[in-house]
């Protein structure tokens, strides 16, 4: 009977979640690489080249690769001869190696989980609890696979109950464009069929674990109706021409996964979840005889890109910043700030609306100002801030019409594309939006160089701070007439597409 220690349990958790914080998948980094190669959208290229930039800086600099370092989540196989040398339950053993990888000191992890989910939404400090699913199964070891799931990619989970007779293709191709860049692509597509409709979902959450094989899988072919459909879900996906972070590409998935159960004669259960570009997950075995030993890969997988992210764009002084130049920019300008901007996201946009409607001061004076969607990471060592990545700008839409009209803000920065609401807003009062690369966190805080909390720093990482900047890189997203690339982009490539020669996958 194999004995399996507590200890070594919960090292085995908080070792494997630091881990994935900053080191991506081997697998992930070789077809992203292959992607930048392919890729002729110049706007998809710069954002790869970004991605893979920031990639290896965080497997370099033991930093995380997106500053949303996930929602715990662990899949165990529990073989039925374990015998557990241990005092607390397995949920209590996971959630301290989660709380243990999530403060360590010398990386500590952004705190992303609210307890009190539709009330108080209060932060637990710790990310945890973790997202815990457990089978008993012959053996006499632990299967864990662990993955830090993003809240972006997350938010765009779609699930239906088809008729038997529908398509799931016609319906999975219809749902993402839905997504837009919100989820962070180029990614993966994890795509569940069958049982009912909690199973259909964690059959998608588990298919992201595996492995990218989409070349092999082509290269010899289909041998099941699931693969069948991975191929043509990624060919009929990627034609699409969302493209990398959705400003219209060549490459939106970089792999599907797909998993199916038996289901009921009148149903057809289906879900499918995108994983974004911060892609972390981690497989090992526990067999009794210690912890677990991670190798750390070997950075000769990460390409050493020569790009100048300064070549054909424009320095921005936010000293001087005025709408009259705000207003000569056009969507698809790439942009270096430098200066002082605001930080902001859910939580203080209530708070300052709040304030609005109840004619009161606001702490912060946004007149002539920008405003960064961000939670960053704590900072460590000699950091001003930690990683610094943008959140989705989607979430600040109700928001947008109160802003631009009754502070003063001349627009904000975040990732993905803006609704039409708010999209009518910026139109309406002159105001813009600009895009950051979303899983380029760590690369975006080395242009921060110096960072204070101005406002609400109860919120923790969603306070109200100043960052100052050097060539923050940036796209002009939605210029003052409301044109925006996140509509333009992908409608110019999904016509293209067809017609580019592109080389074979």
């Amino acid at each position: 009977m194999t004995v399996i220690k507590q200890q070594d349990f919960i090292d085995s958790i908080a070792d494997g979640f630091q881990f994935i914080s900053y080191y991506h998948p081997v697998d992930f980094v070789k077809a992203m690489g292959e992607a930048y190669e392919r890729e002729q959208s110049a706007a998809a290229r710069n954002a790869i080249a970004q991605i893979l930039i920031n990639s290896r800086m965080a497997a370099e600099g033991h930093r995380p690769v997106c500053q949303d370092t996930g929602i715990a989540v662990v899949f165990l196989k529990i073989g039925m001869n374990v015998r557990w040398d241990a005092t607390l339950s397995v949920q209590e053993m996971v959630d301290e190696g989660v709380r243990r990888a999530y403060t360590d000191p010398n990386n500590p992890l952004r705190a992303s989980i609210l307890a009190d989910p539709a009330g108080a939404r209060t932060n637990t400090r710790d990310n945890t609890p973790a997202v815990v699913h457990m089978e008993v199964v012959p053996g006499g070891g632990i299967e864990v696979r662990l993955a830090a799931k993003g809240g972006g990619s997350e938010n765009k989970s779609r699930f239906a109950i088809l008729n038997p007779s529908d398509s799931v293709v016609d319906w999975i191709l219809g749902e993402v464009p839905t997504m837009g860049g919100d989820w962070c692509p180029p990614g993966m597509l994890g795509v569940g069929i069958g049982g009912t409709a909690e199973k259909a979902m964690l059959l998608a959450k588990e298919s992201l674990l595996d492995p990218l094989d989409m070349h092999e899988l082509k290269a010899r072919g289909p041998r099941t109706r699931a693969e069948e459909l991975r191929i043509e879900i990624f060919d009929k996906v990627n034609a699409l021409g969302i493209g990398a972070q959705g400003l219209g590409g060549l490459t939106t998935v970089l792999d599907v996964k797909v998993l199916d159960y038996p289901t009921h004669a009148t149903s057809l259960p289906v879900a499918v979840i995108p994983n974004c570009a911060a892609t972390r997950h981690l497989e090992f075995r526990l067999d009794g005889s210690g912890p677990a030993r991670f190798e750390p890969p070997s950075l000769e997988h990460w390409p050493r890109l020569a790009f100048d992210l300064a070549s054909g764009a424009k320095r921005v002084d936010l000293e001087t910043l005025t709408r009259a130049e705000t207003a000569t920019w056009k969507a698809g300008d790439r942009l270096l700030l430098s200066g002082k901007i605001l930080t902001g996201r859910d939580a203080a946009h209530k708070r300052i609306a709040d304030l609005i409607d109840r004619g009161e001061k606001l702490p912060v004076d946004f007149a002539n100002r920008l405003i960064y969607y961000v939670g960053p990471v704590d900072p460590v060592r000699d950091e001003v801030v930690g990683p610094a990545g943008p959140t989705t700008s989607r979430r600040m839409d109700k928001f947008m019409e109160t802003m631009l009209a009754k502070t003063g803000l001349l627009g904000s920065i975040g990732k993905s594309e803006r609704g039409a609401q708010a999209i009518e807003a910026i139109r309406r009062h002159k105001g813009v939006h600009l895009v950051a690369v979303g899983g380029a966190a760590y690369l975006v805080s080395k242009s921060i160089r110096a960072a204070r909390t101005l406002a609400f720093q109860d919120l923790g990482m969603e306070a109200i701070r100043e960052f100052e900047v050097k060539d923050m890189p940036v796209t002009v997203a939605v210029d003052t007439g409301g044109n925006s690339v996140h509509e333009s982009g992908p409608r110019e490539w999904r016509a293209r597409i067809g017609k580019i020669p592109v080389a074979a996958a």
